[in-house]
């Protein structure tokens, strides 16, 4: 793809707006690399392309597409800051800023390193999300030609990828992105178990599509009478995300049940839940599968129905049914929200609302002195798996799992978590240890002038709680 093509294709999102910014970045960005090859002989340039050609896919706005040619170019070209921000402003100069690693310090380790720079990142992110993005897409492509590397980066980079970068897409709600970087750090760092099942998931694909095409067909029948718009599309589970419910659940592949599935898309809201009525009255529900995530969304904006029901030959298939708008949050997360100015010039105030959980956290996790706890608290808060527990009053924390009463506190208020001194989980007294499970029902019992402990530092998992402890700590002189 040249450049008239990436042009070409903003162009057909953003038809009134002059690119001639991006242009420019990619023959600056062309020339500033012209003397440099990747690990796989090809012109380094190739990378910026591609990283540029991801952000258009996710119909991104000009500064970031021209930021995303431009993102290596003061990690790895001589060109300054300066002669960058002259050439393209300060907002692209930002940006590229954002993602530019602070190689040009001395640290005493790699986790020393690893921890700044995502310190860094993190914060940039804060004041404006597109630096992530652009980060995403870059790891994306680097991730594609990763085979290039030695066997020792790679499964250093691929670690990485899989235990931060693809958890915080989908924290952003960035599924596609998600799945892909966890599937290609998957085939590196477990290469017997992705082949093989990747060969099990093509043979059941194959053996499944006339089951599926059946379905398919009997569906639509049903869903046609009701006059409602819709649209069917097949899905597969992602190699990694079977792999992950294998280990969970202690199950061969052969028993894992919705790695194949359908979804129906249709326009509002309330005619999801009436297509879910057709789905129910005409294929029988498997009992307990039914998830309503569009009533009760996942902290990262996904919203969708999910349901199992019986299919021909008793084949259990997985039905997920969501809007048009909630497929392509699905699909890019925080990326299909990216517009920071409405038609009126006004910022959009949902967007803002959406990021607050981010600037947040990125604060709770600033108060973590040690590369390794930093780095192990941003894995635990990024998790996949997360538990959904009520208060007393019916209020819904949504924390990661493994969390405990303790977390449940500080989640509550951090007042509430410094005078915790036991809790009471569906109707039952436990630990401030115990393993908080989704649907549990927590009260937290305090008492006045109780004070935080070291070692509740040794039972938190959340980067708010360990924040909130370790502030109070230091501010008295007992931090360890």
């Amino acid at each position: 793809m040249n450049k008239e093509e990436i042009i070409d294709r903003f162009h057909s999102y953003e038809p009134n707006i002059d690119a001639i910014l991006i242009s420019k970045a990619y023959d600056f960005s062309e020339k500033a690399h012209s003397k440099q090859a990747r690990a796989s002989g090809e012109h380094y340039f190739v990378h910026c392309h591609a990283v540029s050609s991801s952000l258009v896919d996710w119909k991104m706005d000009l500064p970031t597409i021209c930021a995303g040619l431009l993102h290596d170019v003061i990690e790895d070209t001589p060109v300054k800051e300066d002669t960058l921000r002259q050439e393209f402003g300060d907002e692209i100069t930002k940006l590229v800023l954002g993602v530019t690693k602070l190689d040009h310090l001395q640290f005493q380790s790699r986790d020393d390193a690893q921890a700044a720079n995502w310190r860094k990142m993190l914060l940039a992110t804060a004041q404006d999300i597109r630096v992530i993005i652009i980060k995403l897409a870059d790891r994306l492509h680097n991730m594609k030609t990763i085979n290039f590397l030695d066997g020792e980066r790679q499964k250093r980079i691929a670690e990485e990828t899989i235990s931060l970068y693809a958890p915080l897409a989908h924290r952003l709600g960035m599924f596609e992105i998600k799945s892909e970087l966890e599937d290609l750090a998957f085939a590196v760092l477990e290469p017997e178990q992705y082949h093989s099942l990747n060969k099990k998931l093509e043979l059941r694909v194959a053996e499944k599509e006339k089951t599926l095409a059946e379905f398919t067909q009997a569906l639509e029948e049903a869903l046609s009478s009701s006059q409602v718009q819709h649209r069917i599309t097949a899905r597969t589970k992602s190699l990694y995300s079977i792999y992950q419910k294998m280990l969970r659940q202690a199950k061969p592949f052969e028993e894992i049940q919705d790695a194949l599935g359908v979804r129906i898309i249709t326009d509002t809201v309330s005619h999801c839940y009436a297509l879910l009525g057709i789905v129910h009255s005409r294929f029988k529900p498997l009992a307990g599968t039914f998830t309503d995530y569009i009533s009760l969304p996942k902290i990262n904006l996904y919203q969708s129905l999910h349901t199992t029901v019986m299919g021909p030959q008793g084949a259990l298939i997985e039905v997920q049914i969501r809007t048009e708008e909630m497929n392509r949050t699905c699909e890019y997360g925080i990326a299909a929200h990216w517009r920071y100015k409405t038609g009126d010039g006004k910022e959009d105030i949902h967007l803002e609302e959406k990021l607050n959980w981010l600037r947040q956290w990125i604060e709770w996790l600033q108060d973590l002195k040690s590369p390794r706890e930093f780095l192990e608290s941003l894995a635990t808060d990024l998790t996949l798996h997360q538990v959904f527990v009520f208060t007393p009053n019916g209020e819904v924390k949504v924390l990661p799992a493994g969390a405990t009463p303790l977390d449940f506190a500080f989640a509550v208020h951090t007042e509430i978590g410094y005078s915790c001194i036991g809790a009471v989980v569906n109707n039952k007294m436990v630990k401030l240890d115990y393993e908080l499970q989704s649907g549990d029902i927590c009260q937290v019992l305090t008492r006045k002038n109780s004070n935080p402990k070291k070692d509740w530092l040794q039972i938190v998992r959340t980067a708010r709680a360990r924040s909130r402890i370790r502030r109070y700590l230091r501010d008295r002189g007992l931090e360890a």
